[in-house]
């Protein structure tokens, strides 16, 4: 579920629907303002703020699904 909404957010702000979930995002034709853009969306869809320089470091579907779902994992459940 996580993979699939941030594979939609890309989708829609790079304009493709064809990629693989490890493509980078920047190879893909990806600026700073559209990762900022897809950063607010996480936030917002799925209720994990990713710090920017994550998503920098590893622009890449997977490694990011990755990181949310550990932080989702780690949050108490009440």
């Amino acid at each position: 579920m996580t993979k699939t909404k941030i594979r939609d957010m890309w989708s829609s702000e790079l304009r493709l629907e064809e990629f693989s979930d490890d493509d980078d995002f920047f190879v893909l034709g990806g600026h700073s303002l559209a990762m900022m853009r897809i950063q607010r969306g996480i936030t917002a869809e799925l209720g994990v703020e990713v710090p920017i320089d994550q998503l920098f470091r590893v622009p890449t579907v997977t490694a990011i699904a990755a990181y949310v779902e550990s932080v989702l994992a780690a949050k108490p459940t009440a």
